[in-house]
């Protein structure tokens, strides 16, 4: 098809045949094949709505793509509040002289996430900017909705002395997957986590887990999250240092770089706080579950008479305070 034009973003026949030809063609459903300004769909009595935006640079990489961490990340905030992910809506700033082929590819993984996580997207948009200079890019804007059942109360307020904390699997992967390739380091070990965690998530409420707390672990990074248990709770997270699930290859690239896996970013990975009698189960329903085979417990609620910490056990057998990113992490990460 070319490249992206301004004529594209006009809002004319032009406009329409990109929409037509590209978007309707790969993400079209009952709703938006309508292409009115809004779409009407089925509700429910409670919901859970997010947005977000994808700059991540660069849009293709090991592991994934922008398009499929659109979905992946948008699904993945809606499952944190216990939600069932219904709907989504997605905006695209193209930029000129971006070249057609690469956003049909984009467009593809975003569809095929999608089918993957059981969701539709509804609504969307479509903006040309001029050129930045050299290769046209691209910014991906989403916004979700999930129906929530009554009886479903998931916060980081709930969580108690005793639960245990649960890590999805292995940390570092999207971080390490965008590093490498702007290090121009030759890894194909390292991929990205890119995933929707549908699935794992709906195991563990539909298996009755007591699940006081989740979080996706994205740019937020490990120690930021359980910063905010911590303090929303007003508990310490003691974690074993020797119990985190790390790949060999992560963490050799970690230490190379002097990189801390706390605070390295992530795109298909959660951490979940449940009560203490559900610990087993919950990391047997995590484990069964597409994306969750190398999950662990990795910690355990305490009761603390101080401010609420993040406290690590050492594989030494030392202890420190692990405090919440501080200053720029790694940019253009999703």
């Amino acid at each position: 098809m070319g490249k992206i034009t301004m004529e594209q973003g006009s809002g004319g026949a032009a406009t329409a045949e990109l929409i037509e030809g590209l978007f309707k063609d790969r993400l079209g459903n009952e709703y938006l094949d309508r292409m009115e300004d809004s779409s009407v769909v089925p509700g429910y009595k409670r919901l859970s709505v997010t947005t977000d935006s994808f700059v991540v640079r660069p849009v293709f990489y090991d592991g994934g793509d922008i398009g499929r961490l659109s979905v992946c990340g948008t699904v993945n905030d809606l499952l944190m509040s216990g939600s069932v992910p219904q709907y989504l809506t997605a905006g695209f700033v193209l930029e000129e002289g971006l070249d057609t082929d690469l956003l049909e590819k984009i467009v593809d993984s975003m569809a095929d996430t999608a089918k993957e996580a059981g969701v539709r997207i509804v609504a969307g948009d479509t903006k040309v900017v001029e050129s930045s200079g050299g290769e046209g890019g691209l910014i991906i804007n989403t916004a979700g909705v999930g129906f929530v059942d009554e009886d479903v109360s998931v916060g980081a307020r709930f969580i108690r002395p005793g639960d245990a904390v649960i890590l999805s699997g292995n940390l570092g992967d999207h971080h390490a997957a965008i590093m490498k390739y702007r290090l121009n380091i030759k890894n194909n070990l390292i991929k990205s986590d890119n995933a929707p965690l549908n699935r794992m998530v709906r195991g563990l409420m539909e298996g009755g887990i007591k699940v006081r707390a989740m979080r996706d672990v994205t740019r937020g990074v490990l120690g930021t999250v359980l910063n905010e248990f911590a303090k929303e709770s007003g508990a310490d997270i003691v974690l074993q240092e020797n119990s985190i699930p790390v790949s060999a290859a992560v963490r050799d690239f970690s230490g190379l770089l002097g990189l801390d896996i706390m605070y390295m970013g992530n795109e298909g990975k959660m951490v979940c706080a449940v009560a203490p009698e559900d610990k087993d189960r919950a990391l047997r329903i995590i484990r069964d579950s597409e994306y969750g085979e190398n999950a662990a417990v990795i910690g355990e609620v305490k009761e603390t008479s101080e401010k609420p910490r993040l406290i690590m056990k050492t594989a030494v057998g030392g202890q420190r305070a692990v405090p919440p990113l501080f200053g720029e992490g790694l940019p253009r990460i999703c």
